[in-house]
């Protein structure tokens, strides 16, 4: 064969993703939320659209009400819309197919409260918490920030180059109020004696909070120690030997601190009322509540029923009349420009449209799938993949992805991500897999409900082959160090901690 240029013709199909495939896929994205804030930009962009009352899509229930069969999307006229029918149906490529994410360590177990194990609030008040749980009002205020707090106690306790030390000290803090840079670091960057820096670091201690710019956690709570006029040599040595607490060792405890075992326990106590992350009580952003995006209600007949939230949607109309009467007369270039605007606005309201209605058939299908998690709890959830809702309802499981992607369900079991849904399974005795999610619940009650009779992991594993569970011990010990629960060896010190 010769080498040497020449002319070939070759055929092929191929689907460009132009600007507008491009906003329709990201707009799948998008919390109702979200989409409000990016129309409230294309309102001011396109002249022609305007705010007006819009229809929910619904898509038709058969009888149960969620498992009626899907239906064709609707086909666009023009090119575009069918590309963006095809990507949703077939995925965008090969790049973007492996999206099926590892649900095993469940990052979306505890999405709300119902689902914490029933001693949850008990552990979170002998964590450090407060008696009357998190302060949700606090939380969400917009207070001001612990670097404000801070700035005003320094220049009222310093001045001069004291104060320019304290100044770099609260700037250097992380969001919990620890120091992570060293002191040394600090003085040859101000050019200062590490010992000035020490001196103006332990007052900025004292402020308030107590125990802020702390290097480490025993430092932090020997500072509040000292400020409740409570750290005696015997409760410095404890401070400085906390993995000794953490286990429970209250026989070293009392030789280190040369103390009986009920001076020791009274110690201890007195430590849980420190705060080991002062700098969490100022804060920082105002926490965002999170709206949800589909309603699953129960019928009169007994079915479920899905909605959108329309209180969040964005309703949009093209001005028609604003369009005739700018037209009217215009040269050529504005002709231009209104038929871009034109195009532009049907493209928006028909990606605003396939994106309702395909949540409504992703929302409807795991609702479906998963039935018994609605009528039952977390116990009846089922193991549940991308790919299995993708099937079921003829599109790609990158488009199930994005579109379960920050979106968020409320029914009358509480409010959950779309994501919460999908997990991975564990088998059980009657053939049928059970969800990690519904076992890791079951070990939950098990040792919130053990009593004296503190439950190892082999008991474990035997109490749920028992309950018809196919597990494996170390699948037991993986579930309950997710769910932050400690061993056998764990909750025995720190129950008898509780009991002395």
């Amino acid at each position: 064969m010769g080498l040497g240029p020449r002319l070939e013709l070759r055929q092929s199909q191929q689907l460009v993703m132009t600007p507008q495939l491009q906003l329709a896929i990201k707009l799948l994205t998008l919390t109702n939320v979200e989409l409000e804030g990016w129309i409230a930009e294309e309102l001011e962009r396109n002249p022609l659209l305007a705010s007006g009352d819009a229809a929910e899509p619904q898509e038709p229930a058969g009888p149960s009400g969620v498992d009626a069969p899907p239906d064709a999307l609707p086909a666009f006229d023009d090119a575009s819309s069918a590309g963006l029918e095809t990507l949703l149906r077939d995925g965008i490529g090969g790049g973007d197919s492996p999206l099926e994410a590892d649900y095993t360590g469940e990052r979306f177990h505890h999405d709300c409260g119902s689902d914490q194990p029933a001693d949850w609030g008990e552990r979170v008040v002998q964590a450090g918490g407060a008696d009357d749980g998190p302060d949700f009002e606090r939380m969400a205020g917009g207070e001001a920030s612990l670097s404000e707090v801070l700035e005003a106690q320094a220049s009222a306790a310093f001045d001069g180059i004291d104060l320019a030390i304290a100044r770099f000290i609260i700037d250097g803090l992380d969001e919990c109020g620890y120091l992570a840079e060293p002191v040394d670091e600090i003085a040859d960057r101000l050019d200062v004696p590490p010992a000035q820096v020490e001196s103006v670091l332990g007052r900025v201690q004292m402020f308030d909070p107590v125990g802020v710019a702390a290097r480490s956690l025993s430092e932090c709570l020997i500072a509040q120690a000292r400020a409740a006029d409570r750290c005696d040599p015997a409760m410095e040595k404890l401070l400085n030997n906390l993995d000794m607490v953490a286990r429970g060792d209250l026989h070293g405890l009392t030789r280190l601190c040369k103390l009986e075992r009920e001076d020791i326990v009274d110690m201890i106590h007195e430590l849980k009322r420190y705060d080991p992350k002062p700098g969490l009580r100022y804060g920082g952003e105002q926490a965002t509540p999170v709206v949800p995006d589909v309603f699953v209600t129960r019928g009169a007949d007994g079915s479920w029923q899905i909605s959108l939230n329309q209180a969040t949607l964005p309703r949009l109309i093209i001005d028609r009349d604003y369009h005739a009467e700018l037209a009217a007369g215009a040269d050529k270039a504005t002709n231009g420009f209104l038929n871009e605007c034109v195009a532009s606005a049907n493209w928006l309201l028909k990606a605003l449209d396939q994106r309702a209605r395909t949540i409504i058939r992703v929302a409807t299908e795991i609702v479906r799938l998963q039935q018994g998690f609605f009528e039952n709890g977390v116990s009846h959830l089922k193991p549940l993949t991308l790919r299995q809702v993708a099937e079921f309802i003829e599109m790609h499981e990158s488009t199930v992805s994005r579109v379960t992607s920050n979106k968020y369900l409320l029914c009358e079991r509480g409010q959950f991500e779309l994501k919460f849904f999908f997990t991975s399974g564990v088998g059980s005795g009657d053939g049928e897999a059970a969800s990690a999610l519904a076992v890791k619940d079951r070990i939950a009650r098990l040792i919130a409900a053990e009593g004296d009779d503190v439950l190892s992991d082999d008991k474990l594993v035997e109490l749920l082959i028992g309950e018809g569970f196919d597990i494996a011990r170390r699948t037991v010990a993986k579930y309950r160090e997710a769910l932050g629960l400690g061993s056998s060896v764990q909750r025995r010190r720190a129950r008898a901690l509780r009991a002395a």
